[in-house]
């Protein structure tokens, strides 16, 4: 197969509001390590599920492996391993026991799945700590444990959802250590879906950035970063103090002072030459020039000559973050933000 999971005009909706999946297409070559990047909410985790045989879309199509996940779903499952955002570890038994259970849910048994359970822990590092429960593990043994029970039936396709979540730096970079390998040495077909903008970067061949249940631009890291010429200016703006207008006289109300100020800001930046792609965000400025250090001091002085004070500016190479911003017209962060906001007041 050259395509191990292909998918057409998924849609899924929850309730009467909230549209999780809004026609989404996606196709994964065999043998890649494939990312799903976005925003917590985007759709990631709907898309596993569909592809897992976990829900089923309201419209659209979905193969993995060969198998259709509506027509074929025992097939589908015989061919994959799951690694879900939440841990599947029994934390009343043991390392080896969590494994051994997962190998006879596939119907594995005898010394064939001894061997490979010992295999598993070995390759995880989880030798020595084998017999012990798994809620005595740390975070990150305990992650590294629900991969090995993802791998436990030698799947076809791996899917990995936001399998770093929560781990410290040191445990998330042996876990993209670890995924790296599978790839490269096992030729296992991996979806990763990650809202870690430096795990996708690191990690995928090939991504996806996934934005309101649509994907809205793929390809490699490179690629989607290569297609962003020049360099990224990002100027945020000093705070207006209460009371005050930007050119120091006295206002009504400082909201409405700030909001016409980083208006006006955007307006000096769209009108200097060499800058283009100007989004204002708040009090953050952000621009795009083919020199970002040629153009960044043009930029301040414009600003500062029409009374407008920048508490601080940076010039970068394009990011995925620079990627999700130019496609969704938002930053990464605030797209993130803004989730978590409305999950806050109890919506999904």
């Amino acid at each position: 197969m050259s395509h191990a999971i292909h998918a057409s005009g998924l849609v899924k909706t929850y309730g009467r509001e909230v549209r999780a999946l809004d026609g989404l297409d996606l196709e994964v070559r065999s043998g890649t390590i494939f990312g799903l990047l976005g925003p917590n909410g985007a759709g990631k985790s709907t898309t596993v599920k569909i592809l897992t045989t976990l829900t089923r879309p309201d419209a659209g199509s979905a193969e993995v492996a060969g198998a259709d996940v509506l027509r074929e779903p025992d097939r589908v499952r015989r061919s994959i391993g799951v690694v879900a955002q939440r841990s599947g570890v029994d934390p009343e038994a043991t390392g080896r026991e969590n494994l051994t259970l997962a190998g006879q849910l596939y119907g594995l048994g005898g010394r064939a799945l001894a061997e490979h359970v010992d295999a598993l822990l070995a390759r995880f590092g989880l030798a020595d700590a084998a017999d012990r429960l798994a809620r005595t593990y740390s975070g990150g043994m305990q992650r590294k444990l629900d991969v090995a029970m993802g791998l436990v039936q030698r799947p076809q396709v791996l899917f990995l959802d936001e399998p770093t979540t929560g781990l410290d730096p040191e445990a998330r970079a042996d876990m993209w250590q670890e995924i790296a390998h599978l790839a490269a040495e096992e030729g296992l077909t991996i979806l990763l879906t990650t809202h870690y903008l430096e795990e996708a970067d690191r990690l995928a061949e090939r991504l996806a950035i996934v934005d309101r249940g649509r994907i809205v631009a793929g390809g490699t890291p490179e690629e989607l970063k290569g297609e962003l010429r020049g360099d990224a200016l990002q100027i945020e703006l000093a705070e207006v103090p209460a009371g005050v207008a930007p050119d120091g006289a006295t206002a009504g109300g400082a909201r409405g002072a700030e909001g016409s100020s980083n208006g006006h800001a955007s307006q000096v930046l769209a009108g200097i030459p060499g800058l283009r792609e100007v989004v204002l965000d708040g009090r953050s400025l952000r621009a795009r020039a083919d020199s970002g250090a040629g153009a960044l001091p043009g930029a301040l002085a414009a600003l500062e000559g029409a009374g407008i004070h920048v508490a601080s500016a940076t010039v970068a190479r394009p990011s995925l973050d620079d990627v999700y911003l130019r496609y969704a017209g938002r930053a990464f962060g605030d797209a993130d933000s803004a989730k978590a906001a409305a999950s806050g007041n109890g919506r999904r």
